[in-house]
């Protein structure tokens, strides 16, 4: 029983490592984060990324933009 519970512990702390969900970030966070989100994932990303742009404030906004003139000079 023990083996169990720690099998199902251990399966719980472990399995946001495997299902990203962009939804729960904050719009900061994924400003922070672009750049660095796998291939894999990529599409979720900016389809999450993208539904937030005409809601982001002044200061995320210029975050935001700075971020994609920095992605594109690479």
């Amino acid at each position: 029983m023990k083996k169990f519970i720690s099998i199902s512990i251990l399966t719980f702390m472990l399995s946001p490592l495997f299902a990203v969900d962009y939804s729960e970030m904050s719009t900061q966070e994924l400003i922070v984060i672009m750049g660095y989100v796998e291939k894999k994932n990529e599409a979720k990303f900016k389809k999450e990324l993208k539904s937030r742009v005409p809601t982001m404030n002044a200061k995320e906004k210029a975050r935001y933009e700075e971020n994609v003139k920095k992605m594109k000079s690479k």
